[in-house]
């Protein structure tokens, strides 16, 4: 087992570019599979050091060939209170990781996405940097009192979600449509578009949480 801060988690959604995902892997990070996100795992030729979940999604052929390998397997009962991919950032934030990328938690079921998204805005991973990754779009969650630097190319989308009627005091620097110490309503879509205008960004708000979606430029 990695002791790295960071974990790298594969969910059973879609995965766009999943060739790619080579390159987002770190030698120390500490990736888990969610349930059939392990099936990502077998494509891209990797051993997750974790296998977590209630297994309903892959053979038990795969349960042991990781067992084999050396991975650790935690599995739960198929009545349990919490997806697959909740237990797997769970046993993320119990092992240490304050960063944590997820990879395939988007697509194939809507309930299980929307669940996904609204998943790093809960208050007990407050403390951890989550982000949704998914082909070139990056999703994180801003969080009041803090600054968000989002890095990428002049020209990105970056777009500000509100998830709740009290998101007050937003400002941003590196964005072509700036907004000074300003609310976005729940609801409302004007924060939907907005553009990179350099490398990076700030974002800071004041109150309440904001879904942050960056579409990258290709090439």
């Amino acid at each position: 087992m990695s002791n790295s801060t960071r974990a790298v988690i594969f969910a059973n959604g879609e995965m766009e570019n999943s060739a790619a995902v080579r390159e987002i892997i770190l030698p120390n990070d500490t990736v888990i599979a969610a349930d059939g996100g392990a099936h990502y795992c077998i494509l891209l030729g990797i051993t997750p050091d974790v296998l977590i979940g209630d297994f309903d999604s892959i053979a038990g052929t795969v349960l042991a060939e990781f067992q084999q390998a050396g991975t650790q397997i935690i599995q739960h009962p198929a009545r349990k209170d919490f997806t697959d991919l909740e237990l797997a950032v769970q046993h993320a934030c119990s092992i240490g990781a304050v960063e944590i990328l997820v990879l395939g938690a988007l697509g194939a079921r809507w309930d299980q996405t929307l669940a996904n998204l609204l998943l790093i805005a809960s208050e007990r991973f407050r403390d951890v940097d989550i982000k949704l990754i998914d082909g070139e779009q990056e999703i994180i969650l801003v969080k009041e009192g803090m600054a968000h630097k989002i890095t990428g190319k002049p020209g990105d989308i970056v777009s500000l979600i509100p998830l709740s009627d009290h998101v007050q005091g937003i400002s941003t620097e590196g964005l072509e449509y700036p907004l000074h110490d300003e609310p976005l309503l729940f609801g409302s879509t004007r924060g939907i578009s907005n553009v990179l205008i350099n490398s990076s960004a700030m974002i800071t708000l004041k109150q309440g949480a904001l879904l942050c979606v960056i579409i990258h430029r290709k090439g």
